[in-house]
């Protein structure tokens, strides 16, 4: 029989579980595993330059196949440096798994050299965590890890291993479980057919229905069930921030993205709704402002895996709980049946909400002379016809590209929703292209995010992972500029970035292309170029100088409605 030590009997593991890639940073507690690795041979090792970045590659890797994306980090810093990515994917809801070095058990309490608490520390922005004990008991945890982190809501899961369980000092058989059966974790929801009856019946019988998707569609996997759902009815479809794609964005239907930003005629239409649908939402702050006058005369009809979402800021008339693909089945056989669908009583409500439409927000001027970071997207959706995929940071660029880059299948907009999370974009854009070498990816940041995780482009050069960063460069943190502009009557405290680096130089030192845009009338022909380049395999880092000035809109009044908006500055 073979034996094999624990380092060995990980490896061995993440190999049974499929796994592709794994994301990390090796140190001292951990060596033990990446010389299992190297010796195995069987798994692709991306060595990152910071264990934040290895996260948030995992987290793009996910996000973008579905599939549950691995770190490997050392004990301490190594851990530590890896909670901001963790905290990021849980909130959003992704699958990861976080396998953390520890020291020796017998040492664990003792303030010894790199020591921390990695399953205390991160304890509240994880589904579960492991601290293994036993050698033979790695490829159950290991099993169950992979089980947790990609059933029911998906979510990161952490293991950590003390080093003297990967020691080649000791070694076991190996046995790869056969199934997984975790006591107080149920995956298998019943669905009741008669809470869902009731509220097909609301929906069908609305004069002013709203489908309200989130992260939870992309997640199910249930994009055709819904495109079917609502062209049947009819209905308009809105989506949350992590939402877009569940729905396609260049449909008649689409109302685009609500919220805080959101386009004009999806908070209209979810504020005087009769009936909103909400499949897979949290309701969370940025999605309903204030949650005293929401949506006043609507009916919350709401559809989620994870009970706990379900009525916890907004109270829904009824509660479906289950995964949304099946749910939305279930809506669908329903539908075939019922033969008395009458779309000409929505005429009135679609006539409104056409009207709402023509509202347009943003008028570029061709000859202004700063460049307006709304038609820097415009232009890129125009010239990419809508199929790239599409990171980004967190601020103005992000909603900028949540509202004019228009998305038609899911897992092509990947982005931080819940935590907003600065240094995501970059180095998700690497995980994605690890995904799909042979699909283009675009990064959309800001001179702020882009700081935050820039050694990346060491890692990009080391793989050979052409992507296009686009850098809409502002010199300051625009979104907290904004709101300083808006609420501190324009004082602007620790807003501006001074001291801006040559990004083009810096670019050029790690071995990329860059490309700056300075002129409105230099735009599209050198965006052109960023793209023939791309095409040739190169990293493309194009830093653009776009108006300072400029502002997100619309935005919702604090205190408001959904209907409560800016729609310009004053």
């Amino acid at each position: 029989m073979k034996i094999f030590s624990g380092a060995e009997i990980v490896v061995k593991s993440l190999i049974d579980q499929k796994i592709k890639y794994i994301f990390g940073y090796p140190g001292g507690a951990v060596l033990e595993i990446y010389d299992a690795l190297n010796r195995i041979n069987k798994i692709k090792h991306i060595l990152v330059r910071h264990e934040q970045a290895a996260t948030h590659m995992a987290d793009g890797y996910a996000r973008s196949t579905g599939k549950t994306g691995v770190v490997l980090v050392t004990s301490g810093p190594g851990a530590t440096n890896s909670i901001t990515g963790i905290a990021t994917a849980y909130m959003d809801s992704i699958p990861m798994i976080i396998i953390s070095g520890q020291v020796d058990l017998k040492l664990i309490g003792y303030d010894s050299f790199q020591e921390c608490d990695m399953i205390g520390i991160s304890r509240p922005i994880v589904k579960h965590s492991f601290l293994v004990k036993k050698i033979e008991d790695i490829p159950l945890i290991i099993k169950k890890s992979f089980f947790i982190a990609s059933t029911g809501r998906p979510g990161p899961v952490v293991i950590d291993l003390p080093k003297n369980i990967l020691s080649s000092e000791k070694k076991r058989p190996y046995h790869s479980p056969n199934y997984v059966k975790i006591r107080s974790y149920k995956t298998k929801i019943k669905i009741n057919k008669v809470i869902i009856k009731k509220a097909f019946q609301i929906i069908i019988n609305s004069k002013k229905p709203v489908i309200y998707i989130g992260g939870g569609v992309i997640n199910s996997n249930s994009s055709k069930e819904l495109k079917y759902f609502s062209e049947k009815i009819n209905a308009p479809v809105t989506s949350s921030l992590m939402g877009l794609g569940g729905f396609p964005g260049t449909h008649k239907q689409s109302l685009g993205m609500l919220g805080m930003h959101g386009t004009y005629s999806a908070n209209m239409s979810m504020h005087y709704s009769d009936v909103i649908f909400a499949l897979g939402v949290r309701f969370d702050d940025r999605t309903t402002n204030n949650i005293k006058k929401y949506c006043p005369n609507s009916t919350i009809i709401h559809v989620d895996i994870d009970p706990s979402s379900i009525s916890k800021t907004i109270k829904a008339k009824i509660e479906i709980i289950g995964d949304i693909k099946k749910i939305l089945k279930k809506f669908n056989s329903l539908l075939k049946k019922y033969k008395k669908i009458n779309k000409k009583k929505l005429i009135p409500w679609w006539n409104k909400i056409i009207q709402w439409n023509k509202i347009n927000i943003f008028k570029n001027k061709n000859n202004e002379k700063n460049i307006k970071p709304q038609n820097v997207i415009k232009i890129i959706y125009k010239l990419t016809q809508g199929k790239f995929y599409i990171t980004s940071d967190v601020g103005q660029h992000q909603m900028f590209s949540a509202l004019y880059y228009l998305f038609d299948k899911p897992r092509k907009w990947i982005n931080s929703g819940g935590l907003g999370t600065m240094g995501f974009g970059f180095p998700a854009a690497l995980g994605v292209k690890l995904a799909f070498p042979k699909k283009n990816v675009i990064c959309i940041t800001g001179d702020g995010s882009i700081q935050m995780n820039i050694q990346e482009l060491s890692t990009a050069m080391q793989y050979n992972l052409p992507i296009l960063i686009l850098n809409l460069n502002n010199s300051s943190l625009g979104m907290v500029k904004q709101w300083q502009d808006i609420i501190y009557s324009g004082r602007y405290s620790q807003s501006y970035m001074k001291s801006l680096p040559n990004f083009i130089k810096l670019v050029q030192s790690y071995g990329h292309i860059g490309i700056s845009i300075s002129k409105n009338n230099e735009l599209k022909k050198k965006l052109k170029k960023s793209l023939k380049y791309l095409s040739k395999n190169k990293l493309v880092f194009v830093d653009i100088k776009i108006d300072k000035s400029e502002h997100v809109y619309p935005m919702q009044i604090k205190g408001g409605s959904m209907k409560d908006m800016k729609l310009k500055k004053k």
